[in-house]
């Protein structure tokens, strides 16, 4: 795919995405997300990446939807014939195609706003930069939040802080939004997007299949209040683990004093 919307790069086992529309502050539109999803099996399927970063380009992060491209036209074609053809739901493509990935770290360089930030609350890890700023913007265009946001919003937060970033739709500045468990790391803007490539490079040295297996635990048993529930996922997967290539490879390596490669394994 020829990428309008975002750049892509690999760094070492890292693929690097970047929103690229900073004349827009990186605005949100359908063809920028089906072109990250396309960027996100580019780094899945490949053995040599694992694991991924999102940035913005520019002083800004994702100023949300783009308002004329989403917003205004779903209010012209509000009266359109309904056997027109639609767009896929966004939230059940993007959340679990996220949770589902390999590892990934979202860098906020600068503002988030809306979907800017609902589109990287159910990341592995939020790393903030001193000019990040966050906002769930939703209630100030009369919507509701989205992305499973209800949800990661209060994982995240605790239902207070999640209360309060949400029905008041304030602004929220890098260094309170780490306070509150919003975003998990505050650092330098100019190491920023060195800072998360480092971060996701030290995950992509582990096994790509028992990062995703874990991911999916916590996705599952992360508010899961039946802990007979829980241990049961755990053991299943367990049952799974100690029969892969990976935890065979591990062991080996352990035994030998060596390095574990977990590159190019057998599936």
């Amino acid at each position: 795919m020829d990428y309008q919307t975002i750049l892509f790069e690999q760094r070492g086992a890292v693929g690097l995405m970047t929103l690229n529309r900073p004349e827009k502050m990186n605005a949100w539109t359908y063809d920028m997300r089906d072109e990250l999803l396309h960027a996100m099996d580019r780094v899945n399927n490949d053995p040599a990446m694992g694991a991924m970063v999102i940035t913005g380009a520019g002083r800004g992060f994702c100023a949300g939807a783009d308002i004329g491209a989403m917003f205004k036209k779903q209010l012209d074609d509000a009266g359109a014939d309904d056997s027109a053809p639609k767009r896929p739901s966004t939230a059940a493509n993007w959340v679990k195609a996220v949770r589902a990935a390999k590892p990934m770290v979202a860098a906020v360089n600068g503002a988030a706003v809306g979907v800017g930030l609902t589109q990287i609350l159910p990341c592995d890890f939020i790393m903030a930069s001193e000019k990040a700023k966050f906002c769930c913007a939703f209630v100030k265009m009369g919507v509701v939040t989205e992305l499973a946001s209800s949800h990661y919003l209060v994982q995240r937060m605790g239902w207070g802080n999640a209360s309060e970033a949400a029905l008041t739709a304030r602004m929220i500045p890098g260094e309170e939004a780490v306070q509150l468990g919003l975003a998990d790391r505050l650092v330098p803007h100019d190491n920023l997007v060195d800072a998360a490539v480092a971060l996701a490079n030290l995950m992509a040295q582990n096994p790509s299949r028992q990062l995703r297996m874990v991911k999916e635990l916590l996705s599952q048993n992360g508010s899961e209040s039946d802990l007979d529930k829980v241990l049961e996922r755990e053991t299943v997967a367990l049952e799974l683990a100690y029969k892969s290539p990976e935890h065979a490879e591990a062991v080996n390596a352990f035994l030998e004093k060596r390095p574990p490669n977990f590159r190019n394994l057998p599936e």
